[in-house]
């Protein structure tokens, strides 16, 4: 079966976590394309005025508010989309939040939080929204990973989890959704400007702009690879660093970042 890519003609297109950073340049970029873009987040206001941003593009935005935590609500907006908007034919599942975790000051909470958004909170959307493509026999799935997905990182004790598990079950769930014409995508941008890469102690190559990172993940969903990742310059090494023994690894990787030689944090309340 061939791999199935949305067009603006095929229905609408979902996209998460897009009151901000790549999320909103995403849904920007394809409304410009012609596609109807029915943008979740929690703010409103937010929602509204990127709708607003929308007015003179070919396509339009429509605001569709919502937690992606609360699994009644995504699922509601999936169906709402899927009833008017034609056909929910494209679903973009950005929406996260980075927590950075230090190994001294450990905190279940930072845990807690960032499984809820970054893993349940992409499962809540996407069960819906395979039931709805499956119903029809075609759609396109995307899930934003991201590159520390790949191995551990400094502070990404629960984001890297995260990520990493986002790339697990995109792999997995490929092999059946295949045969029922969904095809599903896996998005691991590098280090991309975006208030959750805005605290980072170390230094983020090659970093992309919100707006650059959205024009390579559109041209990615065109493309019908299983994987959109860039800049390739500096994802596709840290991919081969996987290869290396761990030692290797580890001295890479407190060389590259300086994190050897930074103080350990201090507890705070």
């Amino acid at each position: 079966m061939s791999t199935f890519t949305a067009s603006p003609a095929d229905g609408a297109v979902w996209v998460t976590g897009a009151s901000s950073g790549i999320g909103k340049a995403l849904a920007l970029k394809l409304a410009a394309e012609g596609f109807t873009v029915y943008a979740t987040a929690r703010s409103e206001d937010a929602l509204a005025k990127l709708a607003g941003e929308a007015e003179k593009l070919k396509g339009r935005i429509v605001a569709a508010p919502g937690d992606v935590t609360d699994s009644q609500a995504m699922a509601r907006i999936a169906g709402h989309i899927d009833t008017e908007g034609k056909g929910l034919a494209l679903a973009v599942f950005n929406a996260g939040v980075y927590l950075p975790v230090h190994g001294e000051t450990l905190k279940v909470g930072d845990f807690d939080k960032t499984f809820a958004v970054n893993l349940s909170g992409v499962v809540n959307g996407l069960v819906p929204a395979i039931d709805r493509m499956k119903a029809r026999g075609r759609g396109q799935i995307a899930i934003v990973s991201s590159v520390t997905g790949y191995g551990g990182m400094p502070t990404s004790a629960a984001y890297g989890a995260t990520k990493a598990a986002l790339i697990n079950m995109a792999e997995s769930l490929k092999f059946d959704l295949d045969k029922f014409g969904v095809s599903i995508q896996v998005v691991n941008p590098g280090f991309v400007d975006t208030p959750a890469t805005a605290d980072n102690a170390f230094e983020m190559p090659a970093l992309l702009q919100p707006e650059e990172a959205a024009k390579r993940i559109a041209q990615g969903l065109k493309s019908g690879s299983f994987e959109i990742t860039f800049p390739r310059r500096f994802t596709y090494v840290l991919k081969a660093l996987q290869f290396l023994p761990y030692p290797a690894y580890f001295w890479l990787m407190n060389a590259a970042t300086g994190w050897k030689k930074r103080p350990l944090e201090t507890a705070t309340d």
